[in-house]
């Protein structure tokens, strides 16, 4: 058993551990005396920083640096996005959508997914060419089970028909390579290892926006209030730092897991399908999520039941449900592994795991 003043952190979907560069880069950003819409040479100078981070994050996703505009955080970047580009349209958002989207659209019509989280294509050609122009959200990857969506399809259906694509990229952005220009792009700081408290909404073009948070004018009117210059730099050394990570040996990492873990009885969801290189959703037919979160907690390992976002509250996955996996919307867990994991740590869990499974499955046999 790991030692209670060590534990071992298995949930970056949730948050990853600050980066060093972003942390560096965050402390010379709180260093800065000026606010960046200041015209004075303090001013100017915080100004030159926010811009250079803005066509960071531009770049990095081949775009010109005036479609970056700066927000709090993901929530609020797909909040945005919403309000932007519904225009009177129908909405239409995955079934297993985070609960950003799902929030801010709340008379969207669901895309159905398939059994391994898949969203259904033929369905939204045939939604679209009945509707007309729409607005689509959909997950670059899911945060439950880090599977992938058919992103370049429903791209090239939304550009038939002349509907706009909204794409929540806050699990992938750093892990995975981006490509899409055409459509609207959610980011989160954190989830990649920055601090807390930025980012950003990616536009197609350069253009003026309905704003969500009106002020001052700031980020040329498409979203009031000072940026929070400290948070947005470390945002930006982060990104940075995981497009250089080695995801390749984090995927041999988690596939080590798996492997372990089902030696034990765990069913992986999506793990015929392309998810993210660091990503697990593990079933335990017959024990409840919650069980398993405190045996685990109290054996030194720090995981989720699904999203973070909840209040605290674990309750049945909506995505699972939507895959048809009802029975196992409570008892499934998420683990997912940080930048920084370790060898000895996914063995840690993996041991961990089997003995949870031989003793809590005996019980409910």
């Amino acid at each position: 058993m790991i030692a209670a003043s060590s534990p071992i952190y298995l949930d970056a979907n949730a948050t990853e551990p600050l980066r060093p560069s972003a942390r560096d880069a965050a402390v010379d950003g709180m260093m800065l005396l000026g606010n960046p819409s200041s015209v004075h040479a303090q001013g100017r100078e915080a100004r030159r920083f926010l811009e250079d981070a803005r066509k960071v994050l531009s770049d990095g996703f081949e775009r010109d640096a005036g479609t970056c505009v700066f927000t709090a955080g993901g929530t609020e970047a797909d909040a945005m996005a919403v309000h932007a580009f519904r225009k009177n349209r129908p909405v239409l958002i995955g079934a297993t959508e985070h609960d950003a989207i799902r929030k801010a659209a709340l008379d969207a019509e669901y895309i159905p997914v398939n059994e391994h989280g898949i969203l259904d294509i033929e369905y939204v050609r045939k939604r679209l060419l009945e509707s007309g122009p729409a607005l689509v959200c959909v997950m670059s990857a899911n945060n439950e089970t880090g599977v992938l969506s058919p992103l370049e399809d429903v791209a090239s259906l939304c550009h038939e028909t002349g509907s706009h694509l909204h794409v929540d990229a806050v699990q992938s952005a750093g892990r995975l390579p981006f490509k899409i220009s055409n459509c609207s792009v959610a980011l989160s700081g954190h989830k990649m290892g920055g601090p807390k408290g930025a980012g950003a909404l990616l536009l197609p073009n350069d253009e003026p926006m309905d704003a969500l948070v009106l002020g001052g004018g700031q980020e040329r009117g498409r979203r009031g209030g000072t940026q929070p210059l400290p948070a947005i730099l470390g945002m930006t050394a982060a990104f940075q730092e995981a497009q250089q990570q080695k995801w390749d040996d984090i995927r041999a990492l988690r596939n080590r897991l798996e492997e372990k873990v089902s030696e034990a009885g765990a069913d992986v969801v999506g793990k015929s399908v392309p998810r993210l290189p660091n990503t697990s959703c593990l079933i335990l037919e017959g024990v409840s999520s919650q069980v398993q979160l405190m045996t685990l907690d109290l054996e030194g390992f720090s995981v989720s039941a699904g999203s973070a976002c909840s209040s605290g509250k674990v309750a049945a996955s909506h995505v699972l449900t939507a895959m048809g996996k009802q029975a196992s919307a409570t008892q499934a867990i998420r683990v997912s592994l940080p930048w920084n994991v370790k060898k000895e740590h996914v063995d840690a869990f993996g041991d961990a795991y089997v003995r949870m499974a031989s003793r809590l499955r005996k019980k409910t046999v």
